[in-house]
């Protein structure tokens, strides 16, 4: 039985562990480098953020389309629930995580590590079907283009990767205090969004954030 929840217990640390975990995934393999028709991003994009359906848009981009046709087009966020819960998200985004963070204290040492959601094609599909427009978010646009390629292998065809996330790209300028900080773009940045939860919106399986001792 499926279960839609938040574990607001987890500790902001968790956060931080994600963050590290998933900044030196690799490349998505299968990509394209050209810009297709109904892509709004002229820009090249690095390779982790290119998707198979080469389909992308920027945050701000997002939410016209969402504001456009709030119905036909969802905004899917694949971030954990821990950086969805404390970081923040768009008001209307579906929580379906594409990877968790699992971790554990044994001897002193603390340690973690992602781990990929089996059930991810199979809970999107709980709320969207595969002609849908959906666009598809994370904390900058890597974990969003993998969540994409396991859709579009499943037979979505019209799925966008928000590649700059909800967090947004880090400012690269040594004379600004905010060099280094993801202040650059991102929803955070340039579109609403919030920290209230609504329990609907996030779709887990039964038990699959778990801390083990």
């Amino acid at each position: 039985m499926r279960h839609r929840i938040v574990d607001r217990t987890l500790a902001a640390v968790v956060v931080l562990a994600t963050a590290l975990s998933f900044a030196a995934a690799p490349g998505i393999a299968g990509a394209q480098t050209r810009k297709p028709e109904g892509s709004l991003v002229s820009t090249a994009l690095p390779q982790a953020k290119q998707t198979t359906l080469g389909l992308y848009v920027t945050a701000a981009q997002a939410y016209a389309m969402w504001q456009a046709d709030p119905v036909k087009v969802k905004i899917i966020d694949v971030r954990t629930p821990e950086e969805f819960a404390f970081v923040g998200h768009p008001a209307m985004a579906w929580n379906v995580p594409i990877a968790f963070v699992t971790y554990q204290r044994k001897e002193g040492k603390f340690t973690y590590a992602p781990k990929m959601n089996a059930e991810f094609v199979d809970l999107v599909r709980e709320i969207a079907q595969p002609s849908d427009t959906l666009l598809v978010t994370c904390r900058s646009g890597g974990r969003s283009a993998m969540g994409v390629n396991a859709l579009a292998k499943a037979g979505f065809t019209h799925v966008y990767n928000i590649v700059d996330g909800v967090e947004g790209d880090t400012v690269d300028d040594p004379e600004s205090v905010f060099h280094g900080k993801r202040m650059k773009n991102g929803w955070k940045n340039s579109a609403p969004w919030v920290y209230d939860i609504d329990p609907e919106k996030v779709i887990l399986e039964e038990g699959s954030s778990k801390q083990t001792q």
